[in-house]
């Protein structure tokens, strides 16, 4: 069972950027789809973008198509989410979730597909 630790969230001004990363403590990505998720405060959780195991295939959420990209290191074990142009509306806790390959023929942008989560990461984007 792979576990995943989200990293490189923090304060930034609008108009910054951030790269979050997600690594497996146990376990290895590598056959997995990884997708990143954030939830705002009294918001629902929300699918930004997912990478396929093979890196072949990737997801965007309109809000975030331009600014963010995913990306995937698997000899690292780990994937990326470089955030550039970054707006207060962005604020939220992040998350990293993983599930079978299968998730990119399915809907890789919504939060069912994934069977493992980590903790999250908190963005703030303020002046």
């Amino acid at each position: 069972q792979v576990q995943l630790v989200e990293s490189g969230g923090g304060l930034v001004q609008p108009g910054g950027s951030l790269r979050l990363s997600c690594a497996a403590s146990e376990g290895t990505l590598g056959a997995l789809h990884i997708g990143w998720f954030r939830q705002a405060p009294g918001k629902e959780r929300e699918g930004i973008s997912s990478i396929s195991s093979t890196s072949d295939n990737t997801y965007y959420e309109d809000s975030v198509k331009g600014r963010f990209t995913i990306s995937r290191d698997n000899a690292k074990n780990t994937v990326f989410l470089q955030m550039n142009s970054l707006k207060p509306e962005d604020t939220a806790v992040y998350y990293c979730a993983a599930g079978p390959s299968s998730i990119a023929t399915l809907r890789p942008m919504v939060p069912l597909f994934y069977d493992t989560w980590g903790q999250g990461t908190q963005v703030t984007v303020s002046s």
